[in-house]
């Protein structure tokens, strides 16, 4: 149960991503800005913490061993999976985007054939366990669809299935890279560090198509870059670090994520005033819910027949 308990604590700082984000957006901020400020941040604020225990060097070390594997998939993994996520949120409120985000809890399962070096069998369990937290997430989203158009759907789908791809595989891949020879809070600085090239290239794009961005977005960012970019990532990768060789566990801890679209949703009804969902959407929501304790429920007895 602990894994899971971070996890869900992990999806309440991750929310804020998502809220502030939208807001960003509907106050006429750039996606561009809203994505690579939170790692410029992110990098100095985690080259703070680690220097304070004197391990930037061995993170250094480490990414001059495998320079490219760690470009790639630190890109994959920050870079591809952010700028996706915050571009969907020109198209549809911060709740929205964290539930159709939430299909990276299939893709993780779907995924351990093609990332895991040993056991390559894919958790069925969990995927169908998932499906019920999907499900509700298709009901949440039914209301917001009927109200755009097709286009507009589709740049909230497309971009948010290459970041619910991006996220676990990204993870997942870096993970078997360090093999675990950094901490988890070294592992997200190398991989900060390693995604910058992305995140300059975007900046520059950024500044000569939307211009700099301006003093509101730039606190707004650093507010999302502390509590969803350092205190979220290190609480769900330290999460998934203790469960990262049973796959079953693996699937649970990444579903935490979807209480993100809960914590998305109230903080916009209060702060954003966003309209509140019709009686089909609350059921998607106590969908997600019952997901989540299936999910506690399997990891729990698993740990007991371990024990056993």
């Amino acid at each position: 149960m602990k894994p899971i308990l971070i996890g869900l604590l992990g999806a309440l700082f991750f929310s804020f991503a998502f809220v502030f984000n939208r807001s960003m957006e509907l106050a006429g901020g750039s996606w561009i800005w809203s994505s690579s400020l939170r790692y410029y941040f992110m990098l100095i604020i985690l080259l703070f913490l680690v220097r304070g225990k004197k391990n930037v060097r061995p993170v250094l070390q480490h990414i001059k061993q495998a320079p490219a594997h760690w470009i790639i998939w630190s890109t994959v993994g920050f870079g591809t999976f952010y700028a996706t996520l915050t571009y969907a949120t020109i198209y549809a409120p911060g709740w929205l985007v964290a539930a159709t985000f939430q299909l990276n809890i299939v893709a993780g399962s779907l995924l351990v054939p093609f990332i895991n070096k040993r056991n390559k069998v894919i958790p069925v369990q969990s995927v169908l366990v998932s499906l019920i937290i999907i499900l509700g997430v298709v009901i949440m989203q039914v209301e917001h669809a009927n109200q755009v158009t097709p286009p507009e759907l589709a740049l909230t789908i497309i971009p948010l299935i290459v970041a619910a791809i991006s996220y676990p595989l990204g993870n997942r891949k870096m993970m078997q890279v360090v093999n675990g020879e950094l901490t988890t809070i070294e592992r997200i600085l190398g991989m900060t560090i390693a995604s910058m090239p992305f995140w300059i290239v975007l900046s520059i794009y950024g500044l000569f198509s939307y211009g700099p961005p301006g003093i509101s977005q730039i606190w707004q960012t650093f507010i999302v870059a502390v509590f969803s970019g350092v205190i979220a990532t290190i609480l769900y990768f330290y999460a998934t670090e203790l469960v990262q060789h049973d796959n079953y566990k693996l699937a649970g801890v990444e579903s935490t994520v979807t209480m993100a679209v809960l914590f998305a949703l109230i903080a916009e009804l209060i702060f954003l005033n966003a309209p509140l969902p019709n009686s089909i959407s609350f059921i998607g929501i106590a969908l997600v819910i019952s997901g989540i304790i299936v999910h506690s429920v399997i990891s729990s007895l698993i740990d007991r027949k371990q024990e056993v």
